[in-house]
Parts: structure tokens; C-alpha cells; sequence
């Protein structure tokens, strides 16, 4: 009897145990990424693909009516796109291969409506394998987009038909077409329709372990990324990595969609005045990867197949422009320093300067052989730990004292700062709070002209 007694004993505290790890608080600086998600925040610049029906109707959001006879790219060159994609220094692309309107652009099994029933290629084509054969080929990583509002399928009607014709096109996505980077969760419209959120993300694990899902942060649970907001192109808050859903806390940083095209993601003829200008790319840029984001960057292909003149005009632009202003870093000829802060000004995004071991403030020193100007700093934080980085100052040595240039508080994975041009020989970053020792990939200072030429 008491040998039942204490293993009725050892099944309660083992069952109180188990329960600990749902009902013990959570604290943010206690919270890491994956390493899925600390490879794919490195990637920092993506490219989202709209290109299907819409393309042909001049429309953004398809009603599932459109006929799939109206599909038919003449010149369809996905390599076009990749070249142009690769020149304006994005590392990956995400392909729409279901929007709302249901029309798929594979060789699904599921449904007539998709691209075997249009006229391109004679019913025999696959935008999406082209799409990732391309990319792969052009050094890009390659993720997909499946809509779950589909508003051309019967069984939309029927959550439980529905789910079971969703998943099995998922299966089909992530056993097709290679290693998947990202595959974007995108809950818009829907008409009340109630997904099986865990039954997705079962399926695409399945096959696809290491893929990104990107996610509004409402699917707090099933995603590894989430949205932004809003579609303006910029993190306009701190950006924490770590965030609060309902008491639960989890790492999912954030992702910053926004067009080339303002407001429009789909090709649309006679659209020449949409176009984006330089300036308003690198501002968007600046206020999303300088944020600690990542920027994921609209394409449309036209009713050709290709991308228009313009668009891979400003897509090399872009890229030159990027390259440009952070070339010279101002402090890569410092003074001889120890090799610890040497890891914060190689260049080197695999080595990183670290803070005395327990230490919650500390300074990063550069000296200079000769006074430097410069407006613009660049501070990655290594993040494999957390987030650590509260609060911190940018100095500069002038007059017999440190005079502050930046006071700011979230580094994460990337902090692009800007300011009125200051001359230094000696520069500093001041770590003021941290929740343990921080650690500094990268500490660069660059002089960039306000305004892009």
C-alpha cells in the first residue's frame, strides 16, 4: 500500500512538474531565437512576387470569377526578374502562388482552376518551379505564398472540406520546389472563415522544418515572424524582438512589406507616376533593416512576364545606392586596439565584441589617427543570446569630454542612426542598461550625403 501511495505521489508532482513550464512567468530577456530565426534575420532584404489573373484585369484583389483563359505571359522571363532582383542587393524571394482569388500558378492536383487551364505554355507550364529555378540559379533563396482566402472554391463554404483542400496544395508547395526560406501566413479577408492554423503549420513542418513563418501578429502562436502594422515601408516604434500576446511572450521579429509601386502590388497598365522614387526606398529601407527589420520589397511582373524597364531601372539604382553609403566605414582604420574590440570594427558579422562577462553597462572606445566627420552610424547587436541592449549612447570626444550624438534605447538586429554631422578622434559606444553582458557584432560610422543621388 505504501509503495502505490508514493508512486501515486511521484505521477502528481511529476503531472505538477509538467504543468510548470505553461504557468511559470515568462521574462523577455530570458527569450531567444531559434537558429532558423537568427539565419533568416541575416537575410534582411526580400522581394514578394504578385504576378497571376489580376495581372491581366488590371485589378489588385481578384473575385475568383476571372476566367484562367486570361493568363498568358508572351514573354515570361523569370531570370529577368532574378538579374534585377540580385542588382538591388535582396537575398530572397517569396512567390504568390495563390492569391484571394484562388488561382494557382502550379500544376496543382486540387482544383482545374490554376495555370493548367490557361493557355500559357499549352497548360503545361509552372510559374512557381520556373520562379524558384530562377532564383536558386541567381544566388537567391526562395519561399511561396499560399492565400487561405479563396474566393473561387465551393468548399470554401465547408471549413473542414476546405482545410483538407488547402493542406493537401500546401503538401504538394513544400515537397515540389526545394528548401522553402519563408512561407508567408497572410489572414486577409477570409469572411469569417476559421482556419485550422495548427493542421497548416503541421503539414508545412512536416516536409519544410526549417521555413520562416511569416504572420500577422495575431497568429502569435503559429508564426516566426510577424507583420509590421501597416504597409508604409517603415518600423515607426521601438522594435523589440521579443512580444506580449495575451500574457505569452515569444521571439518573433518583424517583417516590413511594402511595394515598389505605392499602393499597389499587382502590375497595372498606365502606372508610370506609382513608382517610387530612390529617396523614398532608402528612407523605407533605413526605417526597417536601420530598425532592427527586415524589408520585404514588392515586385510585379507585367502582363508580359517580365518586369517593366522602369521597375528593374530602380532596382539597380537601389542596389548601387545601398552599396554606396555603407562602403567606407570611418572606422576601419582605427588606432591598434585589443582583439576583443577589433571583433566590433572587422567586418566580420560572424565575430562580435563582448561586454565583461555579468556586466549590464559598458563601453565600446575607437581612436582614430585623425579627426573623422560623420552622420550616419551602423550597430548590430549579436542576438543568439537575446536581445540584451535596453539603452545607449553614441559619443564623441570633443572639448576635454564626451558629448552624447545619439541616445536611444532597442540596437537589436540592425540600428541604422542618423544626425547632424560631428568631427571626432575618439568615438564610443556607451552601453547605458543591458539585462546581461551585450555583445556587438558590428560598430561602424559613415558620412552620407542627405540627400540620394
Amino acid at each position: 500500500m505504501k509503495r502505490l501511495y508514493s508512486r501515486c505521489i511521484a505521477v502528481v508532482c511529476g503531472t505538477l512538474l509538467a504543468g510548470c513550464s505553461c504557468v511559470c512567468a515568462q521574462n523577455a530577456v530570458d527569450l531567444k531565437p531559434t537558429p532558423q530565426q537568427t539565419e533568416w534575420q541575416d537575410l534582411e532584404f526580400g522581394v514578394i512576387l504578385h504576378f497571376g489573373t489580376n495581372t491581366f484585369l488590371n485589378r489588385e484583389w481578384g473575385d475568383g470569377t476571372a476566367s484562367p483563359k486570361v493568363f498568358n505571359p508572351t514573354a515570361f522571363d523569370p531570370d529577368q526578374w532574378m538579374k534585377a532582383i540580385k542588382a538591388s542587393g535582396a537575398k530572397y524571394v517569396v512567390m504568390v502562388a495563390k492569391h484571394h482569388d484562388g488561382f494557382c500558378l502550379w500544376p496543382t492536383g486540387q482544383t482545374d482552376y490554376s495555370i493548367k487551364a490557361s493557355p500559357f505554355e499549352n497548360g503545361k507550364g509552372d510559374i512557381v518551379g520556373a520562379v524558384a529555378k530562377a532564383a536558386r540559379a541567381n544566388g537567391l533563396k526562395f519561399g511561396v505564398y499560399l492565400s487561405p482566402w479563396d474566393r473561387h472554391d465551393p468548399r470554401y463554404a465547408d471549413p473542414v472540406a476546405y482545410d483538407k483542400y488547402y493542406n493537401a496544395e500546401l503538401e504538394e508547395l513544400a515537397t515540389r520546389y526545394g528548401d522553402l526560406v519563408e512561407f508567408w501566413l497572410d489572414g486577409a479577408g477570409s469572411a469569417g472563415h476559421v482556419y485550422n492554423f495548427p493542421k497548416i503549420i503541421e503539414t508545412l513542418r512536416t516536409y519544410q522544418p526549417n521555413t520562416i513563418v511569416f504572420a500577422d501578429t495575431a497568429l502569435f502562436e503559429y508564426g516566426d515572424a510577424r507583420w509590421a502594422g501597416d504597409e508604409s515601408g517603415k518600423i515607426e516604434y521601438e522594435n523589440w524582438n521579443v512580444i506580449d500576446r495575451h500574457g505569452f511572450l515569444r521571439w518573433r521579429p518583424v517583417e516590413v512589406d511594402t511595394p515598389l509601386r505605392a499602393f499597389h502590388w499587382f502590375w497595372h497598365p498606365n502606372d508610370e507616376s506609382s513608382l517610387k522614387s530612390l529617396d523614398e526606398l532608402i528612407d523605407s529601407y533605413e526605417n526597417s533593416v536601420g530598425r532592427g527589420g527586415q524589408w520585404m520589397l514588392g515586385l510585379a511582373p507585367n502582363d508580359k512576364g517580365l518586369l517593366d524597364d522602369a521597375d528593374v531601372v530602380r532596382l539597380r539604382e537601389l542596389g548601387a545606392a545601398l552599396k554606396s553609403r555603407y562602403a567606407d566605414n570611418l572606422l576601419k582604420d582605427h588606432l591598434p586596439t585589443g582583439d576583443n574590440t577589433a571583433r566590433a570594427l572587422d567586418g566580420d558579422a560572424d565575430t562580435f565584441w563582448s561586454a565583461p562577462a555579468g556586466s549590464h553597462t559598458a563601453t565600446l572606445e575607437v581612436r582614430l589617427p585623425h579627426p573623422i566627420t560623420f552622420n550616419h552610424a551602423l550597430t548590430t547587436e549579436w542576438l543568439a543570446e537575446g536581445q540584451a541592449i535596453q539603452q545607449y549612447r553614441i559619443e564623441a570626444w570633443q572639448d576635454g569630454q564626451w558629448k552624447t550624438v545619439v541616445a536611444d534605447y532597442a540596437i537589436g538586429h540592425e540600428k541604422i542612426d542618423h544626425f547632424r554631422p560631428v568631427t571626432a578622434q575618439r568615438v564610443r559606444l556607451n552601453i547605458i542598461a543591458s539585462t546581461g553582458e551585450a555583445r556587438i557584432r558590428e560598430f561602424q560610422l559613415f558620412s552620407i550625403p542627405d540627400v540620394v543621388k
